[in-house]
Parts: structure tokens; sequence; C-alpha cells
């Protein structure tokens, strides 16, 4: 089986580029699954009910996401009505609503989908990732494919996550820092790893988002609001080739398209 991990898609310039290209990378890839993290897709920050279908219509089966999903207001309201295909970090205190695994039956194999947050440089209040992992292994039958989105800043972080979680899920996929990194490998007890998956979006910007504004706050210190930049998109992810037998990744590569 192979699942296409799609890393974040940034504005309506990664909209875009997901609705022209998917279809092609799935029918050339021979993919059977697609997951994308979709908590930038609503310019540049947030996502909403149409663009939740937009992605989905795309050929995306599960949109996870991270600390960027209540950028909306309505997300509130949105992820709290379970009856979708977005997920959010499970690693959220109880209180708030939403779906944190989503299971997919596909050609009668079981994909179970986890969304974590990391907690360094990232939100407080959030439980332990490597804990809550364990929690909800607790509650998932043992036959099934176990893709995780490890949401974090901190390379140390994920990697340590990923160490932690080798063995007990199929694969743990970065995202969040928008640079695709080198380190795809298979870990040694069996699970496909990469620190970040990239980023889908605008080719020339700084992570999907207008240079000018940013550079200019280097330069000055003074604050700036985040725009997507426009085309040229490229389109960025990983693909994992699993042994439905052993449950265990075969194989992980990273992807990059462009437009």
């Amino acid at each position: 089986m192979n699942i296409l991990f799609i890393g974040d898609i940034v504005g309506r310039t990664g909209r875009d580029i997901l609705k022209t290209q998917l279809a092609t990378i799935v029918q050339e890839k021979k993919i059977d699954f697609v997951i994308a993290n979709g908590e930038n897709s609503a310019h540049g920050s947030g996502i909403t009910e149409n663009i939740i279908q937009e992605i989905s219509n795309a050929g995306v089966n599960v949109i996870t996401s991270g600390n960027h999903i209540f950028k909306k207001k309505e997300a509130i309201d949105l992820v709290s009505k379970n009856n979708h295909n977005l997920i959010i970090p499970a690693n959220y205190p109880e209180k708030v609503k939403g779906n944190r695994v989503i299971e997919k039956n596909i050609n009668g194999q079981q994909i179970v989908v986890i969304n974590l947050m990391g907690r360094v440089f990232m939100k407080e209040g959030l439980d332990s990732p490597f804990q809550k992992l364990d929690e909800l292994l607790t509650k998932i039958p043992k036959s099934s494919i176990i893709v995780v989105d490890f949401h974090g800043e901190v390379t140390s972080e994920k990697r340590a996550f990923g160490f932690y979680a080798d063995g007990k899920v199929t694969a743990v996929i970065g995202s969040h820092t928008h640079v695709q990194t080198s380190d795809s490998e298979i870990l040694p007890k069996g699970t496909a790893y990469i620190t970040d998956a990239g980023m889908t979006g605008s080719v020339n910007s700084i992570l999907g988002d207008k240079k000018e504004p940013i550079i200019d706050s280097f330069l000055t210190g003074l604050p700036f609001k985040l725009e997507p930049e426009d085309h040229p998109a490229k389109l960025e992810g990983v693909i994992i080739d699993i042994n439905e037998s052993t449950l265990k990744a075969r194989n992980i590569e990273t992807i990059r398209v462009f437009e």
C-alpha cells in the first residue's frame, strides 16, 4: 500500500497546485491513500468549511492540523461537528472538541491517522504527545496501519518522538516548519520517518508568504502581517510504501512537484 502525505498547504496557491497536480501524482505513483496538513490553507493561517470541502474534493482522504487550526473563528464550531475528514492534535486539552483520530477502511485494510503537536516553542497547556500516543494506541486495533502527523517546531523533539514511536506505528511524519528535510528513513524497528514533509505553496516565498514584509521586519524589528505569496507553486510531501502483512514501512521517499 502506498500512502502520500502532503506537507503544509499554504493559502490559495497551495490549494491550486493541489487541485492541478494531485490526481496525476496519485495515478503515476499508485497512491492508495492521501493525507495532507491543512492548518494554513485559508489565506495562510487556519481553515474553513468550504476549504475542507475543496481539499477533500481534490482527493485528500484526511486533513491534519496544528497550532493554527483555530485562527479562523468558525473553526471552533467547525471542528466540533466531527462529521468531516479534519483532525486536530490529540494532545489538545480534552475540553477542546474535535476529531483526534480518524479511522478509514481502504480495500479491507484499516488506516488510522493520528495528529499530535510538539510542546517545545509551541502552545502551552498541551498534554505530552509521547504519553498521549501510548494512550491512543490502547484503543486502536493492532491490525491497523497507523500514520502520525507530528506537528512540531524543534527537530530534536521530532526525532525523539520518532524513535519513541518506532515499532509502535507505521509512520511518523513531521510538519509545521514548511521546509522539507533530507532525513527520510526507515527507523530500526520499521517505522517510516521524516522530520518535516515540507510545504505546498508558493516557490518564491518565505514559508509560503510574501518576502518583503518579513525581510523588512528583520531589518526594523517592527511587526508585520503575513500574506500568502502567489504562483508559481510547488507540492512537497512523502510517499510511504507499506507492507500490509507486517504493517511496517518498506520505503519512504520525498516528492517535490512544480507547476
